[in-house]
């Protein structure tokens, strides 16, 4: 199969789909892999590397018009709609049902769509989202204490505290990949940290691996309310997969927060969980709104594109190998995780909850295509 790794074009994102290691891997497989001219540079990735690795080099042309299946980090943006096409796969972190117009494009084009934050496994895990999920929540908490200090407009609030002086709180609102992670950060800073979070038996499972460092609360809006108005830094790390984030922060909870304190919405690539949240970028991470530092990047891990292209790779490679060892549609049909991933295939919507966003028709993938492995 010929498979293409573009360039991200995206505002601040550094991150490549695809290691040389990886394309390595998909070549001794007999795969033809071509990768965008730097493509890698923002992850350290050199074309030459790439070509070491069995890789081609090619223009931005000939990579998505050769392509069957193209490997991208994040979504499209209106400059490449052009470019989706019928016949090609395309396989990335998507996110559409917070992207209504992207959802059509996608539509319009007959392309199909796998969406990494889809593929759930049997069990409701999300092993495509969990690595950039981890990479989100540490660096959520490492902003949290940046902007704290009084230069960047924060409280100037050491947050881990010296001895004498208490140590600043962080409430974290879900108790998730990213909550959990934000978590191990927030405590090894010195924080006094409190897990919202709504399943007893998550809340069991975090009183065990964190043995006891954190508070772990039932939430509920009155929770809510109570805890961020005492809080210094406020993470945002709910998820409903492949759906809108709900809105659990209003707007009257962040007037109701200390001045000076910092927001940080790791949910914002899905619309964010707060009414005052609104997407950012590293060059302009922060705004000011109710008081309130809001740090709202929707590609956190592009911060750090070494570590998270890496472990994207680690990540995604198995399902890149089956797509081109096996073809789609008997990839999709061999493996029910891969499936739960696909999101729009030959004009319709076959994710519910991305139909349910935008108010579109929803179609099973099984009555669009045949999922009995061969």
């Amino acid at each position: 199969m010929k498979i293409g790794v573009a360039r991200e074009i995206k505002a601040d994102e550094y991150r490549v789909a695809l290691t040389p290691a990886g394309a390595r891997e998909l070549g001794q497989r007999g795969h033809d892999v071509i990768v965008e001219t730097g493509a890698g540079e923002g992850s350290a990735f050199t074309d030459a590397a790439y070509e070491a690795a069995g890789a081609r080099i090619g223009a931005v042309d000939d990579v998505w018009a050769e392509a069957e299946l193209l490997l991208k980090v994040k979504e499209p943006i209106p400059a490449e709609y052009e470019r989706l096409r019928e016949g090609l796969v395309l396989f990335t972190y998507l996110h559409i049902a917070a992207d209504e117009p992207l959802t059509r494009a996608l539509l319009e084009s007959g392309i199909t769509a796998v969406a990494y934050e889809t593929v759930e496994t049997d069990s409701g895990a999300l092993p495509l989202l969990a690595p950039m999920s981890e990479i989100a929540g540490r660096l959520a908490a490492q902003a949290g204490a940046y902007f704290l200090e009084r230069p960047l407009g924060g409280r100037g609030l050491l947050l881990g505290g010296v001895p004498g002086v208490a140590p600043g709180r962080v409430v974290v609102i879900g108790g998730g990949m990213v909550g959990y992670n934000a978590a191990v950060i927030a405590i090894g800073l010195g924080a006094n940290v409190t897990i919202l979070e709504r399943s007893i038996d998550r809340m069991r499972h975090l009183e065990e691996v964190l043995s006891g460092r954190v508070s772990l609360v039932m939430s509920s809006s009155l929770q809510i309310e109570e805890s961020v108005r005492d809080a210094d830094v406020v993470i945002g790390a709910v998820l409903i997969p492949g759906a809108v984030a709900p809105k659990l922060l209003t707007r009257d909870m962040v007037a109701g927060m200390k001045d000076g304190s910092v927001l940080a919405d790791v949910a914002i690539d899905q619309g964010g969980c707060a009414e005052t949240s609104r997407p950012t970028t590293h060059s302009e991470p922060v705004y000011t709104v109710e008081g309130v530092t809001h740090y709202c990047v929707a590609n956190m891990p592009g911060a750090v594109p070494i570590t998270s292209t890496k472990a994207l790779t680690n990540a995604t490679l198995p399902y890149v190998e089956a797509i081109a060892d096996f073809g789609f549609a008997e990839a999709v049909a061999r493996d029910p995780e891969l499936a739960r991933g696909v999101d729009v295939v030959d004009g319709k919507v076959t994710y519910e909850a991305v139909a349910d966003a935008h108010g579109l028709d929803y179609q099973p993938l099984e009555d669009v295509l045949p999922l009995s492995a061969v």
